[in-house]
């Protein structure tokens, strides 16, 4: 059964939310392992902020980095069918033929760090045209002001934003903004029984 994805229950724990939440969005609740719950959450909150204070300044790079790699090694010791690859710093794009874009148009979700107040990590769980479907774990009732951000209220399982490509890539900082291409961050996830290959769909070639 697929659940609803999950709003962070602090100011700090986006990142392990929202890798969490791309696991949910690609997995049945009964397919997924407790092992890999326990060791997202082992793995992510590892940063110190500017007074010393443990944990308060969130996810860093190097440690999605670091469990997107422990997950593609887990999933090979135990079977699961999932696939991760990390992308960092300029190689994170989103355009037309993009590894992120086409990660999407294959079902996969990807977990992306951009600039909402402060850095902040959402999942990416869909394109359609030149916008990209998101779950931001950050919970917000008032719709957004800006053009090309939108809310999304009826896919709980799947998305509650709508933010346009020409939005992400921008180098400042935004709402939504990647920003500079030094320290952005993503990680793209695939389960592979249902990822849509050339092998597996006509459609990927449309």
């Amino acid at each position: 059964m697929k659940v609803p994805l999950n709003y962070q229950r602090t100011e700090y724990d986006c990142g392990p939310t929202s890798f969490m939440n791309a696991v949910n969005f690609l997995f049945q609740r009964e397919e997924i392992p407790p092992d890999v719950l326990r060791y997202v959450m082992m793995y992510t909150l590892d940063s110190y902020n500017a007074k010393g204070e443990a944990y308060k300044e969130g996810t860093s790079q190097m440690a999605m980095s670091f469990l997107a790699g422990w997950l593609k090694q887990y999933a090979k010791a135990t079977r699961l069918p999932i696939d991760c690859e990390y992308l960092g710093d300029e190689q994170v794009r989103i355009s037309e033929n993009s590894r992120i874009i086409t990660a999407l148009q294959q079902g996969g979700a990807v977990v992306l760090r951009v600039h909402y107040g402060c850095w902040h990590f959402v999942t990416l769980t869909g394109v359609s045209g030149n916008s990209v479907s998101l779950f931001d774990p950050y919970y917000r009732k008032q719709p957004f002001k800006q053009e090309g951000i939108e809310l999304i209220k009826n896919k709980p399982c799947s998305a509650n934003r709508r933010v346009a490509f020409e939005i992400l890539n921008q180098t400042t900082k935004g709402a939504y903004t990647m920003g500079p291409d030094e320290g952005r961050v993503a990680v793209l996830l695939f389960n592979d029984n249902t990822r849509k290959t050339p092998e597996k769909t006509i459609e990927y070639f449309l």
